[in-house]
């Protein structure tokens, strides 16, 4: 299962936002990484440069090497609509994003092991695939022997509500009700850069 391994919080202040979750290091330190970091001055960045940087961006945010980004942003582009707007949304079904949008994990890496780690079932099937597409009328628990983890009870206590994900507290269970809006996505993506990068 690919994914990112690097360091979290260089990451985090080259883009000056907490993509990883709240992060100490940015709060201290709000420049970029590196030895010349604070002192050095860049020149103005090329468009290719800011088109390339917001694809990182997306990324990193959501987790996604670079060949998936390709494929899921490929599917973005055939389907009718707005492509970036697409792309968000599909990034949004990944079942490991709708695991950290429920609220079960508190972060998108602690989803994507909750989810390798099985304890996450799909329409009653346990589905360990964290890239999962997830459709409208989709439900995702928790399995029974799962509920008591502390990971889990913790992340509960603190979760936000989103439109298009409906939460069942008692049964530990969501339902992906529909793809959600642009305006719904609280990410701090430009997504139409995005689309210009990949249309060069």
């Amino acid at each position: 299962m690919a994914r990112y391994r690097g360091p979290k919080a260089k990451i985090a202040r080259r883009f000056k936002e907490p993509i990883f979750g709240p992060s100490k290091a940015l709060e201290k330190k709000n420049y970029g990484p590196g030895q010349h970091g604070n002192s050095r001055r860049r020149g103005k960045q090329s468009e290719y440069a800011i088109q390339l940087a917001e694809k990182q961006k997306a990324k990193y945010t959501y987790g996604v090497l670079e060949k998936q980004f390709a494929l899921t942003f490929d599917k973005a582009a055939r389907k009718k609509g707005i492509t970036g707007e697409n792309l968000l949304k599909f990034l949004e079904a990944r079942l490991d994003n709708t695991v950290f949008r429920l609220g079960i994990a508190p972060t998108r890496r602690s989803a994507r092991q909750l989810v390798g780690h099985r304890h996450i079932r799909v329409n009653g099937i346990v589905t360990n695939v964290a890239s999962f597409q997830m459709k409208p009328g989709d439900v995702i628990e928790v399995r029974e022997k799962s509920k008591s983890l502390e990971l889990i009870t913790d992340s509960l206590a603190g979760k936000k509500s989103f439109t298009w994900l409906d939460w069942n507290a008692a049964e530990y269970k969501g339902t992906f009700l529909n793809y959600p809006e642009r305006s719904d996505i609280p990410e701090n993506i430009k997504e139409q850069l995005i689309v210009e990068l990949y249309s060069k």
